[in-house]
């Protein structure tokens, strides 16, 4: 699964934001304040930390995750990255599209 993949998936994005804002939490904890059950918590921070995007240590018995900022850091470049393609790709088709309205003798209508 790609980067972009993992963090399209909106609970995923949920857990990062709880995460941003609490900090360091078991994965209890983040299912009280997600509205999912703690194996699908634990399933999500499992891609999430596959994807470098959190960090687990061991504290006792209890694994505790917390943001990973390069890996935060590395995501927000490929989201940039994306949607500077995808721009480029929109203003292109949209070049082509005037391009052709113009040949074909059709006013071009924004």
């Amino acid at each position: 699964m790609t980067l972009l993949e993992v963090i399209s998936e909106p609970r995923r994005r949920e857990i990062l934001a709880r995460l941003s804002e609490m900090g360091e939490s078991a994965v209890g904890e983040l299912a009280e304040r997600i509205d999912i059950s703690r194996p699908a918590v634990s399933q999500h921070l499992r891609l999430l930390r596959e994807a470098g995007l959190v960090d687990e240590r061991q504290a006792g018995r209890r694994r505790l995750y917390r943001l990973n900022p390069d890996g935060i850091a590395h995501a927000r470049s490929s989201i940039e990255l994306f949607l500077v393609n995808e721009l480029d790709d929109l203003e292109t088709a949209a070049r082509k599209l005037t391009s052709r309205r113009m040949t074909d003798g059709q006013p071009d209508r924004h």
